[in-house]
C-alpha cells in the first residue's frame, strides 16, 4: 500500500514537473533577434577541430558567411598537420581569400581535455578582446555574430551561450537523441532558469572577453576539466557576472551514429552532468512522465492507474511534439523570428508526433541511463577512454 501511495505520487509529481518545465519554454523568446544590430566590436573565432564527416565543411563555411558588420578573425586549430579536416579547411580559405581566418597546428597539447588545449593555443594568437568559442559540428545561422555579442554591451555579462538542436536525425536511434536535445535540454535549462540565474553555459557556441578568461586563469584553468563549458560559465558567474543566454538557435549536425554511439553518448552527457551538479542531476530523475506511471501500473494494475498512465503518456508526447517544434521553427504567431537555419530537416505537426513516441522510449531508457551515471565514472570521448573524477577533470585511461 505505501509503495503504490509513493508510486502514485511520484507519477503525479512528474506530470507537474513536465508543465513547468513546458511553460518555463514556452515562454521563452526562442529564435528572436536583435532588431537593429548597433554593437560590432571586433571579435576572434576559436574553432578547435579534430577529423570531420561528410556535414564539416559546411558547418565550419557559416562561420566564414557570417553577415557581421565588424572585423572577424578565425582561427582554426588541429593537433596535427594530418588531420583530414585540414583539406576541408584549406578549401574553405581558398573560398574566402578575404576572410582573416588561419588554420593553426597546436601542439604540443598539454591538458587531458584536447579541445582546451586547442584553446589555449589559440588563444594566444587572438588578436581581438571578443572571444567566440564554437564546437566544430555546429553550423551557425548568417545573423549569428551580431546577435550572440549583443548581450557584452552590459559590462556585467561575463558570458553569452546559446541553444542548439540536433539537425541531422538521420536514424532511429538519432531520432531518439534528437527528443533529448531538440526537446528535453533546452527546455530543462529554462526550467533552472525560472529558479535562479544561470551559473553555467553550453558550449555549443559562447562569447566572452579575454580580461574574463583571464580572471579565471586562463583556458589553461580548465585544460583538465571534462564539462569546459560548464566550468566557465559557473567560474565567471562566482566572480559576479551574468550568463547570458541568447535566443538564437544553432545547429549541431552529426556524423551518422547508431544505437550504441548514441548510448555512450547520453551515458557520457549524463556522467558529466552528474559530476557537475550531482542534486540537480539526481533531483531531475523525478521528471520523468513515463517510468514513474508504469511502474505504478505496475505496481498497482487497476483501471484508475491505467487511466493515470495514458494520460501521462498522452501529455508526454503531446509536449515533446510541441518542443521539437518550438526549436525547429519558432512560434508561429510571430513574423519576428526567423528558422533557425536553412537546412536541417523540418517536420510538420503530424511529423513530429510520428517521431515523438520516442520521448516514451526515452525515458524508460532514462531509468537506468541515471543509475550508471551514478554507477561508474569511465567514459568514452572521440575514441578515448577516460576515468571521470570528482572534481570533473579527465585522467586518460
Amino acid at each position: 500500500m505505501l509503495l503504490n501511495t509513493i508510486l502514485g505520487c511520484l507519477a503525479l509529481l512528474s506530470v507537474v514537473l513536465l508543465l513547468w518545465q513546458w511553460l518555463a519554454a514556452r515562454r521563452f523568446p526562442l529564435h528572436r533577434r536583435v532588431s537593429a544590430p548597433g554593437f560590432s566590436p571586433a571579435v576572434t573565432l576559436l574553432k578547435p577541430l579534430k577529423g570531420c564527416d561528410e556535414t564539416t565543411e559546411d558547418s565550419l563555411r557559416s562561420w566564414l558567411a557570417q553577415a557581421y558588420p565588424g572585423r572577424v578573425q578565425v582561427l582554426f586549430g588541429v593537433a596535427a598537420a594530418d588531420d583530414p579536416v585540414c583539406e576541408r579547411v584549406r578549401r574553405l580559405l581558398a573560398e574566402f581569400p578575404a576572410a582573416d581566418a588561419q588554420l593553426i597546428v597546436c601542439g604540443p597539447l598539454r591538458g587531458a581535455n584536447l579541445k582546451v588545449s586547442k584553446l589555449v593555443e589559440l588563444e594566444r594568437l587572438a588578436r581581438h578582446e571578443v572571444l567566440i568559442i564554437s564546437d566544430a559540428d555546429v553550423r551557425a545561422p548568417p545573423d549569428l555574430l551580431a546577435n550572440v555579442v549583443a548581450p557584452l554591451q552590459e559590462a556585467e555579462v561575463g558570458l553569452v551561450h546559446c541553444l542548439y538542436r540536433l539537425a541531422n536525425p538521420t536514424t532511429l536511434a538519432m531520432r531518439w537523441e534528437a527528443v533529448a536535445i531538440n526537446a528535453d535540454f533546452w527546455s530543462q535549462v529554462l526550467q533552472a532558469r525560472s529558479l535562479k540565474p544561470l551559473d553555467f553555459a553550453l558550449g555549443a557556441v559562447m562569447a566572452t572577453r579575454r580580461p574574463q578568461v583571464e580572471e579565471i586563469g586562463g583556458f589553461q584553468a580548465l585544460a583538465d576539466c571534462l564539462a569546459d563549458d560548464y566550468h566557465l560559465g559557473h567560474r565567471l558567474a562566482r566572480l559576479g557576472y551574468r550568463i547570458a543566454l541568447s535566443p538564437v538557435v544553432v545547429e549541431c549536425w552529426s556524423a551518422t551514429m547508431g544505437w550504441a554511439a548514441v548510448w555512450k553518448h547520453q551515458l557520457r552527457w549524463a556522467r558529466t552532468i552528474r559530476v557537475c551538479q550531482p542534486a540537480p542531476y539526481g533531483l531531475s530523475l523525478l521528471s520523468n512522465p513515463t517510468l514513474w506511471p508504469l511502474l505504478y501500473l505496475a505496481a498497482n494494475p487497476t483501471p484508475p492507474a491505467l487511466l493515470l498512465g495514458l494520460g501521462c503518456w498522452l501529455l508526454r508526447v503531446a509536449t515533446a511534439s510541441d518542443l521539437q517544434g518550438q526549436m525547429e521553427n519558432g512560434p508561429q504567431t510571430t513574423d519576428h523570428r526567423p528558422p533557425t537555419t536553412s537546412h536541417g530537416p523540418r517536420y510538420g505537426g503530424w511529423g513530429r508526433l510520428a517521431y515523438s513516441w520516442l520521448a516514451l522510449l526515452k525515458d524508460v531508457l532514462q531509468g537506468p541511463i541515471g543509475l550508471l551515471a551514478f554507477a561508474g565514472h569511465r567514459i568514452e570521448w572521440r575514441g578515448e577512454k577516460m576515468r571521470l573524477r570528482r572534481d570533473g577533470t579527465l585522467v586518460k585511461g
